[in-house]
């Protein structure tokens, strides 16, 4: 069956009061969106801060009466204390579709560099003799779609991993130690604060048809203190920062390192808190992000 959407730009203090009289209203779910493509990259610790600009998004059923929806909503927004006055709703049918093959239909292979293909379960590959990972969206970071996550993929690829050892600092999904398996490492050591995280490594470990014994996962205070030949983490600048001494402590002498998950303006950042462990190369760019590599001294 259609549904009815109802689109509202407000003032994000109004939030919490808003997505209460949308549910009040009827609304079988309720969303924010950024309204003017403004990203929230770091925020801190235990916060969820929403955009300057949001707009906040109530699914209704179709057969639901919209004038009388919309003067609920006029009268109990009076009774809220602010200044602001009621702003407009913007109103559109969506039409029935099965969502979950809408859904799917968004995630096509992608090649990164010369060898590696990430897929997605649904589809065939590509190319049957490149090096496949199978990999499907789920609750933790890493599909291939972020800028981070390519930059760090093409690094794999375009490195030696044969017979490496390979540390995954912040696996999320395992995508990274999973494509250095797929490229010849000998293990992989996945480290991450996310118990989802650490399952859905494991996950894609299993659906690529790899041996469990070459990858172990593990909470950061559980993690064995072993040093790898390579460690690659996409994480954030601040962790990156902060975590600079046990990473650096977890590469070998001679040992390659892959930071990702920064924003060009963090490039320097980065540089002050690995400079004195690691010689490092130029970084590099794509659409805002970076990847800054380097071999331990």
């Amino acid at each position: 069956m259609p549904w009815l959407q109802v689109k509202i730009e407000i003032n994000p203090t109004l939030a919490e009061q808003f997505e209460d009289l949308l549910l009040e209203a009827g609304a079988l779910s309720v969303t924010y969106q950024d309204t003017q493509d403004q990203p929230i990259y770091e925020p801190d610790l235990g916060t969820t801060p929403l955009w300057s600009n949001t707009t906040i998004s109530g699914l209704f059923d179709a057969q639901t009466d919209i004038q009388a929806m919309r003067n609920f909503l006029q009268h109990a927004f009076r009774q809220i204390e602010t200044s602001d006055s009621f702003p407009s709703l913007a109103i559109e049918i969506l039409e029935d579709k099965d969502w979950e093959r809408e859904w799917m239909k968004s995630y096509k292979p992608m090649r990164f560099g010369e060898r590696l293909w990430v897929c997605p379960s649904w589809c065939e590959t590509p190319d049957p003799d490149a090096v496949n990972l199978m990999l499907d969206p789920g609750l933790a970071f890493g599909t291939g779609t972020h800028p981070t996550t390519e930059l760090c993929l093409r690094w794999l690829d375009s490195i030696d991993c044969q017979a490496k050892t390979v540390t995954d600092y912040g696996c999320g999904s395992g995508i990274l130690g999973v494509a250095s398996l797929l490229l010849g490492a000998k293990s992989v050591l996945a480290v991450d604060i996310d118990e989802q995280a650490l399952t859905a490594t494991i996950t894609n470990l299993e659906r690529n048809s790899l041996a469990k014994e070459r990858l172990t996962a593990h909470l950061p205070e559980n993690a064995p203190p072993l040093q790898t030949q390579i460690l690659v983490a996409n994480i954030l600048s601040g962790p990156l920062v902060e975590l600079a001494p046990v990473i650096a402590a977890r590469v070998v002498s001679g040992g390659k390192l892959a930071l990702s998950g920064l924003l060009a303006s963090q490039e320097q950042d980065i540089i002050n808190a690995y400079a004195n462990d690691f010689d490092l190369e130029a970084a590099v760019e794509l659409d805002g992000w970076i990847r800054v590599t380097g071999i331990k001294r």
